[in-house]
């Protein structure tokens, strides 16, 4: 596992599990956060789901994008994965205009290893069962403004 990490001009990519879905996104990311909001967590099924947020005007979608299916999960956000598979992929909200979030999860194993997770965030809604996270990283109890 590298520790460099990504240059600015370079693209990371990504995808869902059956391969429909693909992008592409600029590096490197905005921020990379462990999210611990009831709502990514119902949404994702798991205790906490780590995004990146990115330029949205350097995203791209490439593959299949019928395949993409997407979920309005409140007035202001929209929830999109592979209608296909099922992978849970993006999020883009009007709280962050701009910018398209990305489930770590879901990009390539060798970049994903060195985008490092910055913070954790919506803290105060974690989940116990998850038991205590020992990481060193900060922790907000909801979000501030990217």
């Amino acid at each position: 596992m590298s520790d460099a990490s990504p240059a600015a001009g370079q693209s990371g990519v990504g995808g869902c599990l059956c391969g429909a879905i693909r992008y592409r996104f600029a590096l490197p990311p905005l921020w990379v956060a462990h999210c611990h909001c009831t709502m990514c967590r119902r949404a994702q099924g798991a205790g906490f789901v780590t995004w990146i947020g990115t330029d949205g005007k350097r995203f791209e979608l490439l593959g299949n994008a019928g395949a993409l299916s997407t979920y309005r999960s409140s007035a202001a956000a929209t929830r999109s994965f592979c209608g296909r598979c099922g992978t849970p992929l993006f999020f883009e909200s009007t709280r962050w205009p701009g910018e398209m979030h990305i489930t770590l999860g879901s990009v390539e194993p060798g970049l994903a290893a060195q985008l490092r997770p910055q913070g954790h965030v919506h803290w105060a809604t974690r989940v116990p069962w998850i038991g205590e996270i020992h990481d060193g990283l900060p922790r907000q109890e909801a979000t501030g403004s990217s």
